[in-house]
């Protein structure tokens, strides 16, 4: 798709006036192009943006080290497997607070233990009892682990665990041991992951909130280029998450003192100075000048160390001459405040009392957040069905057909569901493929030379390491120095000969591999499209709402209520785009989906200036007779997305304070034609194949009576 041009508008692409009417019509920031999720060689092999995480990996590392050996040490090699699988607990919760972390780690930890439970009860039954323990295992900590926003590896791990634990001898006596050796490793993972809070007790939190500097530094990078939309995402996730993770860490000895005042100052900037520069990024065509991103980059490094502010003075060059009520000025001004403070230490917020206010709960509604899940919105249910489904039925299918440890298959056909839809399903699929096979060599080669156990131990544990290193940024890397690992412990707690250890292992994957792919194609391929259309009307109600509290002499918007339609609409943007994403990779309705992307750009853009006006000091209110037109043309455009027809749009009101939300509201009108116009088609289309192929079959019926 090439850039979408302006609607027929065009004028200058300097700095604007809020209220400044007299300037020519502004043009309409380009739109980018559009997520191209693709199955090719650099997909398969490329590395994705972002660092190496050596963190986790000296992390897996010694958790898998010590709890092998210490459980080799008390119990036996054979069942040390399970403390060793049990260890990592560590991979989880890698980026929350180490308060958060603490329980939200025992509740893995028991998720482990559960699972193994499960896996060796049903193993000491039958051996279809473990395969559909491995199943339902898999399906329950799918819908766990989204439902409660458990960030990777997700249910990959849980899974994995309970699927070699059908495979360590013993029988129903020796599931309580199993357990609690299970236990011995989650403790061992718990405890390294936790070892961190001794010397950065607030790392997290204060990472989250350099991150969101971060992000918004690209964003002010990507004004006036065809990033602009996707830049503007990624800093909006960004904020998102860091307001998630500074309200967990807000215990109620810590949220009183003077360095999470500081914290939550500076996330309040962070966030205000985001929204301004999406009035800027909607009004200016052309770059910002580099120093505001370089003065960004370097207000993320100093998050934590106030001494590494950079001087307000030094934005003094770039607002030099601008008019004061000018969008940019009023960016720079921010910036500069923002330095400000961060260049000020705890103490002096102490008695600042907008930054010692909290207006949300720290902890999630844990029981909610599972009930919402389960709603005919959510695309976690159709998630979590079709893993348990696929998972279950290639396990039953390997075990029919004779195949030899086919717990494996199950794990395969989990890791590659968790890409999500068709495209990045089958790009799982070949990465997992290829890089069990490349592995199964490397392991195969090691357990042939017959290892002590304490090189067994030494080699497990720095394959994980390494695996945990490549895996964020390639799948197919991580797999290929995960399977030696696996191997490894597989291989310890139920030895085989090598060549049918090896050769069973590339038939289970290649199984697994390809009844995955047959879920995702078959069970719910089109959950994320169908979701779409509500995700945009989502959006809309919440834009609505926030327009409608600014517009509205009669409301009086209070720093509670601001910061509850900023976390509604922030959330409802950051779905939204989740929900294109993923769309966009199922097969076939992704072809439907593809027109929709200016309107999800406009849906967008409409959210995020909705959210900027609410960080006006003081907006200006209009009068009843057009607050209700802006109100009837919302509802408008949400009637015209649920019923899929061409929007009944009239005259829109003059805004002069907020003329950007006026241009994007008709450039969703007309993108909303546009994609309706070309479902029209693509259904007569449709109906004119259909007809065709009906009268062949006709022809041939003739034909054939002749």
């Amino acid at each position: 798709m090439g850039h979408v041009r302006d609607l027929g508008t065009t004028g200058d692409t300097g700095p604007l006036d809020v209220g400044d009417t007299s300037q020519p019509v502004p043009r309409r920031a380009t739109i980018g192009e559009r997520p191209r999720p693709r199955v090719d060689l650099r997909a398969v092999f490329g590395l994705e943006s972002g660092a190496w995480a050596w963190t986790t990996a000296a992390q897996a590392a010694i958790a898998m080290t010590v709890s092998f050996a210490l459980g080799a040490w008390l119990f036996g090699a054979q069942v040390a497997t399970l403390a060793a699988m049990g260890s990592m607990t560590v991979l989880y919760e890698k980026k929350t607070p180490y308060v958060y972390r603490s329980a939200a780690l025992a509740l893995v930890g028991l998720g482990f233990v559960g699972s193994v439970t499960m896996g060796s009860l049903a193993s000491a039954l039958s051996p279809w009892a473990g395969v559909f323990s491995i199943g339902l295992t898999a399906g329950l900590a799918t819908w766990i682990c989204a439902a409660w926003r458990v960030d990777k590896p997700g249910p990959l791990f849980i899974v994995l665990v309970g699927a070699i634990s059908t495979i360590v001898p013993g029988g129903l006596t020796d599931v309580p041991l199993h357990a609690a050796i299970a236990a011995l490793g989650a403790a061992i993972g718990w405890a390294v992951s936790m070892s961190g809070v001794v010397v950065r007790a607030r790392h997290p939190e204060y990472q989250a909130v350099a991150v969101a500097y971060r992000r918004l530094a690209a964003l002010l990078r990507s004004v006036g280029t065809p990033e602009l939309d996707h830049a503007q995402h990624d800093a909006s996730v960004a904020v998102a998450d860091a307001w998630r993770l500074v309200l967990l860490a807000q215990t109620r000895g810590y949220r009183t003192s003077g360095e999470a005042a500081r914290l939550r100052s500076l996330l309040r900037r962070v966030s205000d100075v985001h929204l301004t520069t999406t009035q800027v990024c909607m009004a200016r065509t052309t770059p910002l000048p580099p120093e505001a991103a370089a003065f960004a980059d370097r207000m993320a490094a100093a998050v934590a160390d106030p001494d590494r502010a950079p001087d307000p003075a030094e934005l003094d060059g770039v607002r030099r001459g601008m008019r004061p009520r000018s969008l940019e000025a009023r960016l720079y001004g921010l910036m500069a405040r923002a330095a400000s403070a961060e260049r000020r230490d705890g103490e002096e917020f102490e008695d600042d009392e907008s930054a010692r206010t909290l207006h949300d709960e720290r902890y999630p509604a844990l029981w909610g957040a599972l009930r919402s899940s389960l709603s005919p919105e959510s695309l976690i249910r159709p998630t979590a069905l079709r893993m348990w489904i696929t998972v279950t039925a290639a396990g039953a299918l390997s075990l029919a057909v004779g195949l030899e440890n086919s717990y494996w298959v199950g794990i395969t056909t989990t890791a590659v569901l968790q890409g999500g839809n068709v495209v990045l399903t089958l790009n799982r699929s070949v990465q997992r493929s290829l890089g069990t096979l490349l592995g199964v060599v490397i392991g195969a080669f090691l357990i042939a030379a017959n290892p002590p156990l304490t090189a067994v131990i030494v080699l497990a544990a720095a394959f994980q390491g390494a695996a945990q290193l490549v895996i964020g940024r390639n799948f197919f890397y991580g797999s290929l120095l995960i399977t030696p690992m696996a191997l490894l412990l597989s291989y310890t707690a139920a030895p085989h000969p090598i060549t049918e250890l090896a050769e069973t292992r590339i038939i289970d994957t290649v199984v697994g591999g390809l009844v995955g792919l047959a879920g995702a194609m078959l069970l719910w391929r089109g959950a994320s499209a169908t979701r779409l259309p509500q995700s945009i009307v989502g959006v809309l109600e919440e834009a609505r709402r926030c327009v409608s509290a600014v517009l509205d002499q009669d409301t009086e918007i209070a720093p509670g209520l601001r910061y509850e339609l900023r976390r509604d609409m922030r959330a409802a943007l950051v779905s939204l785009r989740g929900v294109y994403d993923s769309a966009i990779g199922d097969v076939p309705r992704a072809a439907s989906t593809r027109p929709l992307w200016p309107v999800v750009v406009a849906t967008q853009r409409t959210g995020y200036l909705a959210l900027s006006a609410l960080a006006l000091e003081d907006p200006e209110p209009v009068g009843t007779i057009t607050l209700q037109r802006v109100d009837l043309a919302f509802r408008e455009l949400i009637s015209a997305m649920e019923e899929r027809r061409t929007p009944r749009m009239g005259a829109l009101p003059r805004l002069p304070a907020y003329p950007r939300i006026n241009m994007e509201l008709r450039a969703l009108s007309t993108a909303m034609a546009g994609a309706v116009a070309q479902d029209e088609r693509t259904a007569r289309l449709e109906a004119r194949q259909r007809a065709e192929l009906e009268r062949h079959r006709a022809q041939d019926d003739v034909d054939a009576d002749l």
